[in-house]
């Protein structure tokens, strides 16, 4: 992916140069006529087109933004609600991904969001143990994190 950018910029210049006109205009032609180069030849590159992780990365951004806000919405009314009708839990979140950048990102966003919080990652990192405020079902709770945010992790890295 970092090949196929420094390439896309690369090109970018190369067309400003021959066009002999530096303007941010002349960059930008230079650099959608770089994405059509490396799109038609992608089948040369080891990895996928550097476009679709870009899009991908974007999609996990809006992924933990609507989470985000659903988990703000159930801890405030968990908050103000009148009687305490929560029940917390630790459950354990089997997981997909291998490399520690992936499980460091997954534990982050589970962290990041409201009511829940990775205690620990297991030594061989199959298994995150997940703290939630209210836990009712918690194969449930896997499936959804499973759905987003691991699913979008992958999506970005593989």
């Amino acid at each position: 992916m970092a090949f196929q950018i420094l390439l896309n910029f690369i090109l970018a210049f190369v067309w400003m140069f021959l066009k002999t006109s530096y303007s941010p205009a002349s960059f930008f032609v230079g650099y959608f006529f770089g994405l059509l180069i490396i799109y038609i030849f992608r089948r040369f590159f080891t990895s996928r087109f550097y476009l679709l992780r870009v899009v991908a990365l974007v999609n996990l951004f809006f992924i933990f933004i609507r989470e985000l806000i659903l988990s703000n919405i159930e801890v405030l009314k968990a908050v103000l609600s009148p009687k305490l009708n929560i029940k917390p839990g630790i459950f354990a979140f089997p997981t997909e991904l291998k490399q520690d950048w992936e499980i460091t990102v997954l534990a982050n966003l589970i962290t990041l969001t409201p009511g829940t919080l990775v205690v620990d990652i297991s030594d061989d990192n199959k298994i995150l143990y997940v703290h939630a405020m209210d836990i009712r079902d918690a194969d449930e709770s896997i499936l959804s994190i499973k759905n987003t945010f691991e699913k979008a992790i992958m999506e970005v890295s593989r």
